[in-house]
């Protein structure tokens, strides 16, 4: 991913291909890497993919929350002279592009969410007290995934410094906290955006009946599973989360042209 990482003043992010232009949001935890799969097969089909780095941890603790990342992230698409993107997020970064949608509805021509936070927070407060304990972090790493093995050592290494870290950890917590603030139940049938549901079977971070929330609140929504799936299916089955995703655009119309 090097070679199309970009860093200009305040905005650091990786853009690759041309065309349609989808600007992808990751979460608390997950880097750009996350979306490798993603963006290597879109870039190469029409599409622009546009991954900036959000400012979860370089914030002032008073912008660290969920409608702040929201202002960022329209901030980012106005200084890239983009009209109207496909917004795609991922567990905080789900929620992110929801709460944009909602803010500047005119901005996003569809959305696509999995693993998104925005209805329901269990995963990320309560587990923090037992930072030092690398073993239980492994096992919290491990649970994000179907199979366990995709946290690799590095992954569950990079977590366990994240929580160590004592800046890290507050913002972390503060997040968490602005996530259940900001719950968008009452503001999703008000959204008529065409939406992508990805969700992955297993997910024990936000369960599968999130999922069925999402797509009952939202208007023009669909719903897709993806089997022996955890929290983050572009990085557990990226084949399928990639069909999918090309399936739902030709469907909408959304499809690069």
């Amino acid at each position: 991913m090097e070679k199309y990482y970009k860093i200009e003043g305040k905005y650091s992010y990786y853009e690759a291909g041309e065309g349609t232009p989808i600007v992808i949001l990751h979460g608390l935890m997950g880097g750009l890497s996350n979306f490798d799969a993603v963006a290597s097969y879109f870039s190469e089909r029409g599409y622009k993919i546009i991954i900036p780095d959000l400012p979860i941890y370089t914030q002032n603790i008073l912008k660290t929350n969920v409608k702040s990342f929201a202002v960022y992230v329209k901030n980012f698409i106005t200084y890239k002279g983009l009209d109207r993107v496909i917004l795609l997020g991922n567990s905080l970064g789900g929620h992110i592009a929801l709460y944009h949608t909602k803010m500047y509805p005119e901005k996003v021509a569809g959305l696509v969410i999995t693993g998104s936070s925005g209805l329901y927070e269990s995963a990320m407060g309560d587990s923090y007290p037992k930072r030092g304990d690398y073993e239980y972090i492994k096992k919290k790493a491990e649970d994000v995934f179907y199979d366990p093995k995709i946290a690799t050592p590095e992954l569950i290494d990079e977590v366990f410094a994240t929580v160590n870290d004592r800046i890290k950890l507050i913002k972390t917590l503060t997040i968490a906290k602005s996530a259940i603030r900001h719950n968008m139940a009452k503001d999703l049938p008000k959204m008529h955006v065409q939406t992508c549901i990805i969700w992955g079977k297993n997910d024990k971070v936000t369960p599968p009946e999130v999922a069925e929330e999402f797509h009952q609140l939202m208007p023009n929504s669909s719903l897709y599973w993806i089997d022996k799936c955890g929290h983050a299916a572009m990085m557990e089955h990226p084949e399928e989360f990639n069909r999918v995703l090309e399936d739902w655009l030709t469907h909408t119309h959304l499809a690069a042209h």
